[in-house]
């Protein structure tokens, strides 16, 4: 059965990203579970390969894995009043098992600060404790109203870090540290720019004292917030008694941080890169990185094209696509729609003057080769796509990064902007850290992403909303 059109970006961006996420394979809706999706291979090969560049990043900054229990005593997230408050809504929960009402009703994991800061507190008892460095690769649950593949499920994959230090100068140092690491493997491994900043009060984690981001650009101009690194200050560990004594021989409670990325990384990487024909992964991240679609047409042509095929792919570590019954240019859109990075072309013609044809994925451009020149070339391209990938996303990003010097223009620039018809903007502006001022960006639908950690603008101002003096200027942009 034929495979039907991606439909344009150009004439609805939300159903281009559902087409792309279906037709590469990558997921698709669990219709008998609300809000949830399959993870199908090609999409779960991405997101291992995401989780071992975390992890071995995690692992050589001294964090150590560990696994928490899903079910979660509901009395717990009672502890932190901002904290329930801001779950409540969606949360998961449990009254029945075994066939009999249960005493305590369970939560379903919507996130783990309240469980882990119980065994934090088993676990702490002096200064020689600390550092805490804890990472949990999970399932959450969050009872989502609209659900979207990989963006927004009511089920999704995710690490959560959790640690315990003695001071908050080092908690906070942690923060950053882990922000970083978001920020490299969000630029470096999926070639997708960032600008790292400072969540408002507003907007930060419910029970954190600071929230930290990670803001990415998707080809229609809106946000995807796409990791987070929270100083939890002492509210945990007041919360569930997390105490420890001081060198001093004082009693003091832990300084506590959380941060996580998920799923949700691999909607961001599809709606970096992605085109009109389908799914365009950086190399980095793609499963199977090149592809050798043999061609011929008699059956004296077979033997010798095949012979040469297996060899030259088994030198480059490709894959060779030597299906019967599929036309190579049925291969061709196959491997095209889930984003393999390289396809080599090799017939009869290539085969008599010893070379081969490279096309790659993301701008179709084809190229003749030696043979003998492939396994040195083949290398060199990946890396020049994982860069020029990278440039695209960073000048996309540039271009449309405005400044605004009034609330009107700021609602001016996004006020017909959608999901759907693309054309947002991150509009640079300067905004107090004040909630009325997000109250008033959410008039018209868009939200105060971050303040950024490094000014890349015209310093200081003053807010278009309070008038007040601020030293920056602020993102603000609609958002997944």
């Amino acid at each position: 059965m034929a495979e039907s059109p991606i439909t344009a970006r150009t004439q609805d961006f939300a159903t281009w990203y559902q087409d792309v996420v279906l037709q590469g394979d990558m997921a698709e809706p669990a219709e008998i579970v609300k809000g949830c999706m399959v993870i199908k291979a090609n999409g779960y090969a991405v997101w291992e390969l995401i989780q071992r560049e975390l992890d071995d990043r995690f692992k050589a900054t001294g964090h150590q894995n560990m696994y928490f229990p899903l079910l979660i005593p509901q009395s717990f997230l009672h502890k932190e009043a901002e904290h329930v408050e801001g779950f409540s809504p969606e949360l998961a929960v449990v009254t029945m098992a075994g066939g009999k009402q249960l005493e305590e009703p369970y939560v379903i994991r919507p996130t783990s600060e309240t469980i882990i800061g119980h065994f934090f507190a088993k676990w702490i008892k002096s200064w020689r404790d600390l550092p805490v460095l804890v990472n949990q690769w999970a399932n959450i649950i969050r009872w989502e109203l609209r659900t979207r593949m990989f963006l927004r499920t009511t089920e999704f994959l995710w690490q959560e870090g959790h640690t315990a230090h003695s001071s908050h100068d080092e908690a906070v140092q942690e923060v950053l540290r882990m922000l970083d690491v978001y920020a490299e493997v969000a630029e470096d491994v999926m070639a997708m720019p960032v600008i790292k900043g400072l969540k408002t009060q507003s907007e930060k984690f419910a029970g954190a004292l600071q929230s930290y981001c990670i803001e990415a650009m998707m080809q229609n101009g809106f946000a995807l917030q796409a990791g987070t690194s929270h100083d939890l200050g002492q509210n945990f560990g007041k919360a569930f008694n997390v105490q420890f004594q001081s060198k001093e021989g004082q009693l003091d409670y832990v300084w506590q941080t959380s941060w996580g990325v998920s799923t949700r990384l691999i909607g961001g990487l599809i709606m970096s890169h992605s085109d009109d024909k389908g799914l365009v992964l950086p190399p980095k991240l793609a499963p199977i990185k090149a592809v050798l679609v043999p061609i011929y047409r008699k059956d004296e042509e077979r033997e010798k094209v095949l012979e040469a095929s297996h060899r030259i792919a088994k030198d480059l570590g490709a894959k060779l696509d030597d299906r019967e019954g599929q036309s190579p240019g049925a291969k061709f859109f196959h491997w095209e729609r889930r984003g393999v990075p390289v396809v080599l072309e090799l017939g009869p013609r290539d085969l008599a003057s010893g070379s081969i044809v490279l096309k790659r994925r993301d701008t179709g451009a084809k190229e003749p080769m030696p043979q003998s020149e492939v396994a040195a070339k083949l290398p060199a391209v990946l890396v020049e796509m994982q860069q020029n990938m990278y440039d695209a996303a960073k000048q996309r990003l540039k271009s449309n990064t405005v400044l605004a010097n009034s609330i009107e223009e700021v609602e001016s620039i996004l006020k017909d902007v959608t999901a759907e018809k693309g054309g947002g903007k991150f509009v640079m502006a300067h905004l107090k850290d004040d909630p009325r001022c997000d109250a008033r960006i959410k008039e018209f639908k868009a939200t105060i992403r971050c303040i950024p950690l490094v000014d890349e603008y015209d310093g200081a101002g003053k807010c278009i909303v309070t008038g007040e003096p601020v030293d920056r200027r602020v993102v603000v942009a609609k958002a997944y």
